[in-house]
């Protein structure tokens, strides 16, 4: 091949995250209840020179770290979306108000709850992708979508934590 030959990539992609799901993937891989995605690795390596038009952190519960949604937006204008319960529905609305606007749209879960509505968006003609750590994903999510990413060990950061506990800090 050509090495001089080169195509623009000219897609849009949505990242939608289900943050419960992925943290407590990662928690398990790296044995760590600290283990948070790093976004500043990930979400490059998942655009793979793609433009990324929306990004959204569904999160379950009101412990949602304003430092992650500070980072969120200023790197890459994403936003937090609190959730009720599981992120589950409120993530499935959004993909399917979005689904002709973008491209790609990528999920990052392995729940295989998500199986109806990869199928669906793929029969709107929206390419979608999943990346999560594969050895809590569910095979049937993996196979049906067009690309699964594995999310590895390389992919997360310990979060520091500074409580101090009787004579330790």
């Amino acid at each position: 091949m050509d090495e001089s030959f080169s195509v623009k990539i000219n897609q849009t992609v949505a990242i939608l995250i289900d943050g419960n799901n992925i943290e407590k993937s990662l928690q398990t891989l790296v044995n760590d209840k600290n283990a948070l995605v790093d976004f500043d690795t990930l979400i490059p390596k998942l655009l793979d020179n793609r433009g990324l038009k929306r990004l959204i952190y569904f999160r379950e519960g009101k412990s949602i770290s304003p430092k992650l949604a500070e980072r969120l937006l200023k790197n890459f204008h994403g936003s937090v979306m609190p959730c009720h319960k599981s992120a589950d529905i409120p993530l499935t609305i959004k993909a399917t108000q979005i689904a002709t606007k973008v491209d790609t749209i990528i999920i990052l879960s392995g729940d295989s709850d998500y199986i109806e509505l990869v199928r669906h968006l793929k029969g709107e003609g929206v390419r979608v992708e999943v990346a999560a750590v594969e050895k809590t994903t569910a095979q049937i999510l993996i196979n049906e979508v067009e690309h699964f990413t594995p999310i590895t060990k390389e992919d997360c950061y310990i979060l520091k934590t500074f409580h101090s506990k009787k004579g330790r800090k």
